[in-house]
C-alpha cells in the first residue's frame, strides 16, 4: 500500500527529514495558508503541520485523513475533539527541545541581570569613549548567585533549567497552578511565587486556563525589580499590561522568545516598546541544529509506527 504525505509549511523546519522506509507518495509546500489549506491537503492520508492550523470544518473537509503528525510539541492549533470523533490520530514531538530551550531562558535571564542590551546601546552611543575613568557606569549590575527562580511548568524544560540555575548558585521554586485549590509538596502556591522570585520563567502549555496567566494584577504583585521570562506561548501575559510594568519600573526586566500572534505583521506592544530591558527574540529557543535534527528525527518516526500500526508520541 502506498500512503500519500503531505508537509504542509516545510520551510518552518529547515533541516532534513529522515527517508521513510515504506511505499508512499511524497509532497511538501514551504507555507499554507488557511485558505490553501484544503486544496494543499486533499486526498492525503497523512499531513505535516507545524503551525498549520486544523479547525473543525478543516477537518470535515478532509475525510481521506488519518494522521496529523505535528512537527512541534504544542497542539493548540489543532481541533483535538473533532480529530477523536473522526478518528484522526495526532502525534507530536515530545522533549527534543528540553535542553536548547532552557539555555536561551538562561540566556536571557543572564543578559537581562547584566543589562547587557543597556550595555551595548551605551557603547554604540559613544558612552564610554567620553567616560571619565576607565568603565562607564550606567545600568544597574546584578548576580544571579542567591538570586530566587520561579517556574511556572515541571517538565522537561523547566526542570533543564533548574539544574542550571541551581549550577550558578541560584534558590529554585516551582510554582502551583494559579488558583489551585491546594499545594503539592515541592511546590509553591501562585501568590508567594510572584512575591518571592526575582526571576520568573513561563514554560507551561497554552490553554483556556492559562491564557493571560500573567496580567496586571499578576505583575503588581510580583517582586519589585524581577525579571520575566516566557519562552513558552506569548498569549500567558498580557502584553500591554508588561509594557505598563516595564514603563513604570515595576519589573526589572522581560525577556520573550515568542508573541501573541506569529509572525506579528500587524506589529505587538513589546515591540513597540523600544526599551532597554526589554529583549525580544523572533521564536528560536528552540531552534538550534541539533533540537531541530532531533525534531525531525521523532517525525519521522511517529510516521513510521503510524504506518506500522504502533502508537507512537500519540495525543489522540
Amino acid at each position: 500500500m502506498t500512503h500519500s504525505i503531505v508537509f504542509l509549511d516545510r520551510d518552518s523546519l529547515p533541516v532534513p527529514v529522515p527517508a521513510f522506509a515504506f511505499p508512499h507518495h511524497y509532497r511538501e509546500f514551504p507555507a499554507t495558508s488557511a485558505e490553501q489549506i484544503i486544496g494543499h491537503a486533499a486526498g492525503a492520508e497523512i499531513v505535516i503541520t507545524n503551525k498549520v492550523p486544523f479547525s473543525r470544518a478543516t477537518l470535515q473537509a478532509l475525510p481521506e485523513l488519518k494522521l496529523l503528525a505535528v512537527a512541534a510539541t504544542g497542539v493548540n492549533h489543532i481541533d483535538l475533539e473533532t480529530c477523536r470523533e473522526r478518528g484522526v490520530a495526532v502525534a507530536n514531538i515530545q522533549h527534543y527541545g528540553d535542553d536548547t530551550v532552557a539555555e536561551h531562558a538562561f540566556m536571557l535571564m543572564l543578559a537581562l541581570f547584566r543589562n547587557l542590551p543597556a550595555y551595548q546601546r551605551d557603547v554604540a552611543a559613544g558612552v564610554w569613549q567620553n567616560a571619565p575613568q576607565f568603565c562607564h557606569f550606567g545600568a544597574p549590575i546584578r548576580d544571579l548567585q542567591g538570586a530566587t527562580l520561579g517556574i511556572i511548568g515541571s517538565g522537561g524544560i523547566g526542570q533543564a533549567l533548574a539544574q542550571r540555575a541551581r549550577a550558578f548558585g541560584m534558590k529554585v521554586q516551582f510554582g502551583e497552578r494559579k488558583g489551585a485549590a491546594s499545594v503539592r509538596e515541592g511546590y509553591v502556591d501562585f501568590g508567594t511565587l510572584l512575591a518571592t522570585s526575582d526571576v520568573l520563567s513561563l514554560h507551561c502549555l497554552l490553554t483556556e486556563e492559562t491564557r493571560h496567566m500573567i496580567g496586571a494584577e499578576e505583575l503588581q504583585r510580583m517582586k519589585p525589580g524581577a525579571v520575566l521570562i516566557n519562552t513558552a506561548r506569548g498569549g500567558l501575559v498580557d502584553e500591554e499590561a508588561l509594557v505598563a510594568a516595564l514603563k513604570f519600573g515595576q519589573l526589572g526586566g522581560a525577556g520573550f522568545d515568542v508573541l501573541t500572534v506569529e509572525p506579528p505583521r500587524e506589529g505587538n506592544p513589546l515591540l513597540k516598546a523600544r526599551l532597554p530591558h526589554l529583549i525580544v527574540t523572533p521564536h528560536v529557543g528552540w531552534a538550534s541544529h541539533e533540537a531541530m535534527s532531533r525534531l525531525a528525527g521523532q517525525l519521522a518516526e511517529n510516521i513510521e509506527a503510524f504506518v506500522e500500526g504502533r502508537r507512537l508520541r500519540r495525543i489522540v
